[in-house]
This record gives C-alpha cells, structure tokens and sequence, in this order.
C-alpha cells in the first residue's frame, strides 16, 4: 500500500528506531504544553468560533459549526401535532442507545419504573461501540480516587467542576465490578488479576479493557442485559424536540420514525438525553472518528428547551486519526497503542513529543510538527501527518503482542495491506469528541426540572480537556446516575399539559435578534448521507 517514495521515509524511522527503543523522551514543561496549545490547538483558532445570538447561552462562544445548528428553527415549525395523541407513555424515557442510554434504562429499571429507550439509528449504533482503548478505574492497591481525581483535574486544566469529578471517580470501581458482572471479558491475567496500562496524562495503569474493542464488549453486555430485561427499544426513531408541560417540566418528547416519516408523541415523567457528540458536524473540515449520527441532536434539543452549555467551545482532536489510506482517513487509531509503546515520530526519523502527554497537547504537537516545523509527511492524497512508530510495540513487548492486544487495530490495517507490525502507519488528529455539552449536576440533573443529561452530551466534567478512558467511565457513571434519580424521581412527578411553548418562544427570540433562516434542526443525519451538497 505504500509507496516507493512514503517507502524511502520509512527507512529514516528505521534508522533511529534502536536508539530510540528504551530511551526516556523528556515531558513538555506547563510552560511548554501552553505555548504550543496557544499556537497550534484548533480550539484556539478565533475564526472557528462566533458568539451565541439567542438562548441561555446569549453571548458565549461556540464552534460555527454548531452555532449553525443552534441558531436554527425547529423541524416542527410548519408541522400541527395533536399533543393529546400518545403513542407512548412512559416513566422515563431516554432518548439515545448508547453507553449512556442503555446504563440508564438498566438502573431506572431497577427502580420499577417503566421505561422506554428512543434511539436514532439500531439500539447500540453509537460512539460507545468506536471506543478502543479502555476505561478507567482506581482499583489498584497502589492507586486511589483522590490520584484519579488529580489526573482528571489536571488533565482539564483545573477547570472541571469538580462535584462531577468527584462522583467520576468515587464510582469508578463499582462501574469495573458491575461490567465484570455483567460477564465483560476484560483482560485479565492468568490468576484473574485485571490487566491496567497507563494513558495519556495518568500517573497510574489503570486503564483497564478487552483487547482493543472495549467500547463494543460494553455495548454488548449492556445491550444483552436490556433486552434480557426486555426494556422496550424503539429504533430508528430519533427525538426532534422535547416536549415541556405547562409548568415548564420536561414530560417526554416528539419521536420522528425515520422510516415511516411520522412524528410520535412519547410523554414521560422524567426524560434523559443520551444522545452522544457533535462529531458528524466536522468543526473546522477536520475528519472525526465518530458514527454518523453524531450530529448534536441532543444539545440543539436541550438548549431549545432553556438547558445551559458548559465548554461548548473546547472539542477534542484525538491525536492519532488514521491520515493514510483513504479508505480509513479520520479513523481511530487508539490511544492504546501509544500507551504500549508507539511513538510519533516526524519525517527525519525524530521524536518530536512524549508520546503520553494529555490529548489536547500531543494533537497540538503534531499539528506544529507538520504545519510549523514543516517536518510532515505528504501523503500521495495530499494530507501531511506524522509517523506512528507501531514496530516498537513488538520490539518492547515481544512478538504476537499487537495481534494479542490490539486486533481490531491490526486487522483495519490489514485489510487495507499495511501490517502495522512492521511498519509504521501515518496519523493526524481527528475530531473525535465534544468535551463540554449541558450542564448537569451529580445526578445528571439539568436546570429543567425533570430532564437529565447522560454520556457526551453532558458538560463540566472533562472541563476543557478529557483523559483518555474516561469517556467510557463517564457515560456509565453518569448513565447509572441520571437512571437511578429518574426512575426513583419519576413516582413522585404528576405530568401537567404538554406542552411546545418554548419552541415558538425560540422562534420568536429569533426574530427578535435579527436571525433569518429556512434552515431546521436537529440534522439527524449529517448532509452527505443524503446526497445534499
């Protein structure tokens, strides 16, 4: 697959690979992960961001791409629907099968209440089955909470709020057990200790994970134990609006099935957004690692509704998205890889940044290495990247490693005649997850009564930067918290008349700034999966 010239640059890999196997790359000073963020990091780039006309949010700024959503009027503007007309009526109702979703439902469920799940796409289309690397959890007789706790902070930039984090790692261990329970096949060693390595930012191993398809194994013990519960699951039919009584309480929301093209009402004493990222709105034309409907649905509905946004300005570029072949531009290529020994390394045989800084800094540093340094290599479709040094791997940790731990990565490269055991492979950061959302409090609670926020659609604990392994952490925190206070919630809550006061409120607020547009949201589906320009 590679060419004779990306062949030759091969070579200088090569060439320092044995002086490099073993040696210590020294970290960036704080002075120094500032200064090339500052310099390089998309986030700050002022072009690529304008400030909010209308909302909460009035005034704060967010990426265009979004604001483009936002700023937008609802899909039922011309449509009449007979709220009166339930087709479902619920406890809770959660809107996304992910991670998030699935946790929720699970831990409502316990709570007797009656629950429906909503998902745009198959129950278990979402981030969670694309995530690689690992989850994280302090449940080593050497690490702690409070060590976790400082990682998370500080990998944030101390601009976390810090009750979520709080909760974040207080329950980590427990989230660990109940997927063991749940009959998850972590990776263990043979006596059934649980096998931890480190991640980016962290100051223990403790990043644990099945293979290299962590997020799938969980998808799937959560997805069998619903449907064991027999949780009822409405696929292909995503939320477009949520649906407020006339005390302004969240009380379901309006379904679209995307196959029949009709709007369902499904009422609700408690409603969780778990409808996961952004990523499928390509802030700034970068390629993303996320699936396809990631497209904010959640975020457009919950600040339609009077939901604020926290860190809805700072997005997160995973350092290593495969740059070559086409086939797989924008893919992920896990952290986990790094975390086993891979180096970047630029066109002249350099390593040019620690391998395990924070995701924010290493992106940052490989954008300098090929935009600033002009040490890049220019792929035969044009994109310039930087080395992945995955040969290392074997070499640090003996033969068969990479297929033992990293299959699913290697059979991608495989597939497109790269054998990463080998040679090195090209990457370049790729949009990869939002790491503010709504902002809830440690029960996944929003300021709207009755409406919570679970997974990545949530804001305010990753502050301005997430650790990798707490992504998958956090959807399961937060899902089995948002489930559990919105099941127990829900038999106290009386559902008034429902309601779609506040989209017309939006409508006018828009008028009244001035905003003029034929254009709707939530966009469901990112534009090209449907043969729009």
């Amino acid at each position: 697959m590679y060419t004779a010239q990306i062949r030759e640059l091969i070579k200088k890999v090569e060439a320092t690979r044995s002086a490099r196997l073993g040696s210590d790359f020294p970290r960036m000073t704080p002075e120094q992960r500032e200064e090339v963020l500052k310099e390089y990091h998309p986030d700050y780039k002022e072009k690529g961001f304008r400030k909010l006309r209308i909302g909460v949010n009035q005034g704060d700024k967010v990426p265009l791409e979004l604001a483009d959503v936002l700023e937008v009027k609802s899909r039922l503007g011309n449509i009449e629907l007979d709220l009166n007309k339930v087709h479902y009526d619920v406890d809770v109702l959660i809107i996304g099968g992910g991670g998030a979703g699935a946790s929720a439902a699970l831990e409502a469920h316990q709570k007797g209440a009656n629950v429906l799940i909503a998902t745009k796409l198959r129950f278990g289309d979402a981030n969670t089955m694309m995530a690689q690397g690992g989850i994280q959890a302090a449940d080593k007789p050497e690490d702690s909470p409070a060590q976790h706790y400082l990682d998370v902070m500080g990998g944030g930039h101390y601009s976390n709020k810090k009750e979520l984090v709080q909760a974040l790692v207080k329950d980590a261990p427990d989230v660990i057990k109940w997927l063991n329970d749940l009959g998850m096949m972590f990776d263990k060693e043979e006596d059934g200790t649980m096998v931890t390595t480190h991640g980016g930012g962290t100051s223990r191993k403790r990043m644990h994970a099945a293979a290299d398809y962590t997020g799938a194994e969980i998808m799937r013990v959560l997805r069998d134990e619903v449907l064991n519960r027999e949780i009822p699951v409405v696929e292909f039919s995503p939320a477009v609006e949520l649906i407020l009584d006339s005390d302004g309480k969240a009380a379901g929301a309006v379904l679209y099935n995307v196959e029949t093209e009709e709007y369902l009402i499904a009422k609700a004493k408690t409603v969780i957004i778990a409808t996961g990222g952004a990523g499928r709105l390509h802030y700034q034309g970068f390629p993303t690692s996320n699936h396809y409907g990631a497209t904010a649905d959640g975020l457009v509905m919950g600040y339609r509704a009077g939901a604020e946004l926290i860190f809805a300005d700072t997005i997160q570029y995973h350092p290593t998205g495969a740059a070559f072949p086409p086939q797989i531009f924008g893919s992920l290529v896990t952290e986990k890889v790094r975390s086993l020994g891979a180096t970047p390394i630029n066109s002249e045989g350099e390593q040019f940044v620690f391998h395990l800084e924070t995701r924010d800094v290493e992106a940052s540093a490989i954008i300098r290495e090929c935009l600033g340094n002009n040490k890049g290599i220019e792929t035969p479709t044009g994109v310039k990247c930087v080395w992945l040094d995955t040969p290392l791997i074997e070499m640090m940790h003996g033969e068969g490693t990479i297929e033992k731990r990293l299959p699913a990565m290697y059979t991608m490269y495989k597939k497109v005649g790269i054998d990463m055991r080998k040679d090195p492979i090209l990457i370049y950061p790729t949009l990869h997850y939002q790491n503010g959302g709504l902002l809830i409090d440690e029960h996944g609670q929003t300021k709207i009564e009755n409406l919570y926020v679970a997974g990545e659609a949530a804001g305010g604990i990753h502050g301005r930067n997430r650790l990798m392994g707490n992504s998958l952490l956090d959807i399961l925190v937060y899902g089995r918290r948002a489930g559990t206070h919105a099941g127990q919630k829900s038999k106290d809550v009386e559902v008034k008349e429902l309601k779609l006061d506040h989209v017309n409120a939006y409508h006018q607020s828009m008028e009244e700034n001035g905003i003029q547009t034929d254009e709707t949201s939530p966009m469901i589906l990112p534009h090209y999966t449907h043969g729009r320009e």
